[in-house]
């Protein structure tokens, strides 16, 4: 859902980015916010260097919540359309998306470049390495990230899948080198979910992998990584491109 859904559909497009009063659902709604302010932004309603409105300004004129503006801007951030500055706010620095994406330390092309290189065999090993303990624990955290409608809470829940995954392989490189990127990971599956609307896919994904690897199916376990990968990849390059 975006804005263009919902009854402010008729305004002016100008008038929606800025003060929408239309309540949105929760599920959607920082994906609504962040699609209006990214539309504002690229088709240059703003001035590089303006100020946006307060949080709690621009949760009024959307009808939602300070958390909800809080999700939108930080996606606006890891965009690189904007920068925010602790006790000053939030302030335009681009009208276009950058043609990479900072996440923590890394970016997402150094992300997307390695992670099959690490993920996959990593995968294959954890199906006929993993304990019962490690089984069993991948499973609580998928069953968790099903039930979870927390958006930050999930994030977390997918880089502890990935790095549990990593652990169960038994490689210990392979489990430090993921455990070093779980915060860009979680840069990442914030981001992804707010604007790409990935979470409920990523989960189908990630239950392919834990059937592979409590099946102990090494092929099956690498190729299910390598499908999740390669769609995460997609959609930052769609991320990317638009």
């Amino acid at each position: 859902m975006n804005l263009s859904d919902s009854r402010t559909a008729g305004q002016p497009e100008s008038q929606r980015a800025q003060t929408s009063h239309t309540p949105i659902s929760r599920i959607s709604a920082a994906e609504a916010v962040f699609a209006a302010l990214r539309r504002a932004i690229e088709g240059g309603q703003f001035d590089i260097g303006t100020k946006l409105s307060s949080e709690a300004t621009l949760a009024g004129q959307y009808g939602v919540s300070r958390s909800v503006i809080r999700e939108a801007l930080r996606s606006c951030n890891t965009l690189g359309l904007t920068m925010t500055k602790t006790g000053k706010g939030t302030f335009i620095v681009a009208n276009k998306v950058a043609n990479d994406l900072t996440l923590g330390q890394y970016s997402a092309r150094d992300l997307n470049e390695a992670r099959p290189h690490i993920e996959v065999p990593a995968a294959g090993l954890a199906a006929v390495r993993r304990t019962d303990e490690e089984l069993e624990h991948l499973k609580e955290i998928v069953q968790e990230m099903l039930q979870e409608t927390d958006p930050e809470a999930w994030v977390n829940l997918d880089a502890s899948f990935h790095s549990a995954v990593a652990r169960a392989s038994g490689n210990r490189v392979f489990a430090s080198v993921v455990s070093d990127i779980r915060e860009a990971l979680a840069h990442q599956s914030e981001t992804l979910n707010l604007v790409a609307d990935r979470q409920h896919r990523s989960d189908d994904e990630h239950v392919g992998v834990l059937n592979a690897i409590e099946a102990g199916d090494s092929e099956g376990a690498s190729q299910a990584m390598a499908d999740h990968l390669q769609a995460v990849s997609i959609a930052l390059d769609t991320i990317l491109s638009k």
